[in-house]
C-alpha cells in the first residue's frame, strides 16, 4: 500500500483510511507500506503515521533511502538529498567529490529543497557524472499532491542530469521491480497473490503490473480522470478511496 495520496495528504488522514487499514488487518491481510517519500527518515515517518492513528511497526514501512543504503553500501556517494534521511544511508560513504555514484533524493516544500537542488550542487553532480560516477535516484516522480495542490517533485532534476550527462538514472524506489520484489520478500508473498494499492498510474499501477502484481487505483491523491483515460493502464480495481478497499476485497477474492 502506498501512503501519500492513499492514506493521507500532507499529513492529514483521508476519510476512512485509518479504519480501512485496521479492518484489513482484522480480515487477515498482511500489509507492507511502500513509499517514495524521501524527506524523512523511516523512524520519523513511522512516528508521524502513528500520530494520525495508523497502526504500523517501523519494519512494515519500506522506504527508498534504506533501499539506497542496501544498493550503494561501501561506495563513495555524492548525495543530493534532504538532511533528514541521512541516518537511513548507513553504510554509504557520503562525499563532496571523487564519487562512485551520484544519488538524488526527493523534494519538499521547505527552503532546504532550494539548497539541495541549487545550481552549484547540480553542477557538482554533473561534474561527477562526467568523471565516471553512476547516477541513481530514490524516485523519478514528476509531482506529488499536497493539501495546497500539486507540487513539483525531483523527477525534473533527475531528467535534467540525465540529459546533460547523456546517461540514465537507476531508480531505487517505485516503479523499480527490485523495490516491489523487496516488499514481496518481506511479506513472503507471491506477486500473483499480492495487491498494490496506490494513486500513481506509473509508479504504483504500471510498476506493480510489470512485476506481476494485481492493482487497485484509488481516486484520491494524484488521481486525475483525464490522465487515467489517456494512460492505457488498466488496474484490477478502481475505487473512490482506500476506505472502500476492505469490502471490495471481500467481494473480489
Amino acid at each position: 500500500m502506498d501512503l501519500d495520496g492513499v492514506v493521507h495528504v500532507s499529513g492529514n488522514p483521508l476519510p476512512g483510511a485509518v479504519a480501512a487499514v485496521r479492518q484489513l488487518r482484522a480480515d487477515g491481510h498482511r500489509l507492507r507500506f511502500v513509499t517514495n517519500n524521501t524527506t524523512r527518515s523511516r523512524a520519523q515517518l513511522a512516528e508521524e503515521l502513528r500520530g494520525i492513528g495508523l497502526e504500523l511497526d517501523d519494519e512494515e514501512l519500506q522506504t527508498t533511502p534504506r533501499a539506497a543504503a542496501h544498493t550503494l553500501a561501501g561506495q563513495r556517494v555524492l548525495a543530493l538529498t534532504m538532511s533528514a534521511i541521512v541516518p537511513d544511508l548507513e553504510g554509504v560513504e557520503l562525499v563532496g567529490e571523487g564519487a562512485d555514484a551520484v544519488l538524488l533524493g526527493g523534494a519538499d516544500e521547505t527552503e532546504e529543497t532550494g539548497r539541495v537542488f541549487s545550481y552549484m550542487n547540480l553542477a557538482r553532480a554533473f561534474a561527477e557524472l562526467e568523471g565516471g560516477a553512476e547516477l541513481y535516484c530514490l524516485h523519478k516522480n514528476r509531482w506529488w499532491q499536497t493539501k495546497d495542490g500539486p507540487r513539483l517533485d525531483a523527477g525534473s532534476f533527475v531528467a535534467g542530469l540525465e540529459y546533460a550527462a547523456d546517461t540514465i538514472a537507476t531508480v531505487l524506489g517505485k516503479p523499480s521491480s527490485a523495490y516491489f520484489a523487496a516488499a514481496l520478500e518481506a511479506l513472503d508473498a507471491d506477486a500473483q497473490l499480492a495487491w498494490m494499492i496506490g494513486d500513481d498510474l506509473e509508479s504504483d499501477m504500471r510498476g506493480a503490473q510489470l512485476h506481476g502484481m494485481r492493482t487497485v487505483l484509488v481516486r484520491t491523491g494524484k488521481f486525475r480522470p483525464d490522465t487515467f483515460e489517456r494512460s492505457g493502464v488498466t488496474p484490477d480495481g478502481l475505487l473512490s478511496s482506500v476506505a472502500d478497499l476492505p469490502e471490495w476485497l471481500e467481494r473480489t477474492i
